[in-house]
């Protein structure tokens, strides 16, 4: 497996292979490339096996110490092999060298696997809501400092 770090929009070919891989997981890419272009600092990492992205990992930043980890998966046919965990790890890593201290993300109840993947690596539930689509929604929040000194 092989991860590419990437902190703007990737070429052509790797941005087609996200866009499929995302279309696979969550049904449609939902205007992603527009979506991708606004967000400021965004940062992309993916496993690929050979040429084909098999998983990734998007976020943005929202202030100069907190970062939002925004979007990823995996391909189904990759899951349970630690892929999701070391695409977090380096995402973590490379956020704290950064100077960010807080990493925060968003999920549902139905994304269970991602949930106790976010619980498992430090995460802790800071509010639920419901969104303005009655989707109930679970915020975490990670102190990447904490993350450093487990090592």
């Amino acid at each position: 497996m092989e991860y590419n770090i990437f902190d703007s929009i990737p070429d052509t070919n790797i941005l087609n292979e996200i866009l499929n891989l995302h279309v696979a997981i969550f049904g449609d890419s939902d205007d992603l490339i527009t979506k991708m272009s606004s967000k400021s600092k965004l940062l992309i990492i993916t496993a690929r096996d050979g040429e084909r992205v098999v998983g990734y990992k998007m976020g943005y930043e929202i202030t100069n110490d907190k970062f939002y980890s925004w979007l990823g998966g995996v391909n189904l046919l990759y899951r349970n092999q630690g892929i999701a965990a070391s695409l977090m790890e380096m995402q973590h890593r490379y956020l704290k060298n950064s100077g960010y201290n807080i990493v925060q993300t968003k999920t549902m109840n139905k994304w269970r696997g991602m949930l106790i993947l976010n619980i498992k690596n430090g995460f802790d539930i800071i509010e639920t809501y419901t969104d303005e689509n009655g989707l109930h929604k679970i915020v975490l929040e990670k102190n990447l400092q904490t993350f450093m000194e487990e090592e």
